[in-house]
């Protein structure tokens, strides 16, 4: 073979074995990706990892790079998927400013942004639509939501998404059970139930009570209800289902609104209790969805009540 020839063979060669590192790195970066869950969004560098992210390094194969991730980065994720559900806690008023940022910069990328959320009760849509379309004004709106009576934290954390959404004409969903059903399910079960009762949550086929591994974490929540004499259910079974039917109801109306409008990209404000490990909302959207959907999970703080035995992610992303 001439020298010409060996030259040309050599450069092909490093050519391919090039492209096949590459593809390589891409794959093992895509793997992190998807196995270092949850990463850790952070805003300023780490020179030491908090106890939080260490934990999840020692516990696993991933690298500081693969689990910690910006702001911007994380953005630039959550762009590409049809449901993002972000999971706070209900009094602290930090996770509303971080879920206002989250808005504001997926809206820039997405006008048709939709925000579900778990603060409003379904009876109330047509006050909520009336808001957005300057027809009722603040105090209007808390007045017909019942909000102070059905919600009650405070409403100058929450107002600023609700000025948002007006100002930007964007869909607010009032996705919650009423609270007199959960609290009658919770104490008589879903047979008490009157047929007007019943129209507004979803079939009594679709309330799924099977998840042993949700049913074993709320278990410490039903303990520590009873125990602070908080608990309004005569028994764990009840309490269940009606945190089930809660779950149930707002997956409901996040996929009844998803199908209807495939553009939009949903942005679900919950509790994190309602979205850990996708026990909740996330795994009952999925289930009602009958085409390929992507989402993704965000919450706001590392949470307190966990399933150490769970084989699955808390979430995609911690907010810290």
């Amino acid at each position: 073979m001439k020298k010409q020839q060996w030259r040309r063979l050599f450069y092909c060669l490093v050519g391919v074995f090039g492209l096949v590192a590459i593809w390589t790195q891409f794959i093992h970066a895509q793997e992190a990706t998807n196995n270092c869950r949850p990463q850790f969004v952070r805003t300023e560098k780490l020179d030491m990892f908090p106890a939080s992210i260490s934990q999840n390094l020692n516990n696993s194969n991933c690298k500081a790079e693969d689990i910690v991730i910006t702001p911007s980065q994380t953005i630039q994720e959550l762009i590409e998927v049809d449901v993002v559900y972000l999971g706070e806690t209900h009094d602290r008023d930090r996770d509303r400013k971080i879920q206002l940022k989250i808005i504001q910069e997926l809206q820039k990328r997405n006008p048709q942004v939709a925000i579900a959320m778990e603060m409003f009760q379904i009876p109330y849509q047509d006050a909520i639509d009336s808001y957005l379309a300057g027809k009722l004004t603040e105090k209007e709106l808390l007045e017909q939501t019942e909000y102070e009576q059905r919600w009650g934290y405070s409403w100058e954390s929450y107002a600023p998404i609700l000025r948002f959404a007006k100002e930007k004409q964007l869909s607010v969903l009032a996705a919650n059970t009423p609270s007199e059903i959960t609290r009658q399910v919770a104490k008589e079960g879903l047979d008490s139930l009157t047929p007007q009762q019943r129209k507004i949550i979803p079939p009594a086929s679709e309330i799924r009570t099977d998840n042993a591994a949700y049913r074993q974490m709320l278990a410490k929540t039903f303990e520590q209800h009873q125990h602070s004499n908080r608990g309004n259910s005569s028994g764990f079974d009840r309490f269940f289902l009606a945190q089930v039917l809660w779950d149930e109801t707002m997956a409901a109306e996040v996929a009844k609104f998803v199908k209807a409008n495939p553009s939009h990209q949903v942005v679900v404000i919950a509790g994190q209790g309602h979205i850990i490990y996708g026990y909740g909302i996330p795994s009952r959207v999925a289930r009602r969805m009958h085409r390929q959907f992507s989402q993704v999970s965000v919450l706001l703080s590392l949470p307190k009540n966990t399933d150490t035995n769970s084989s699955q992610p808390i979430a995609d992303y911690i907010w810290q």
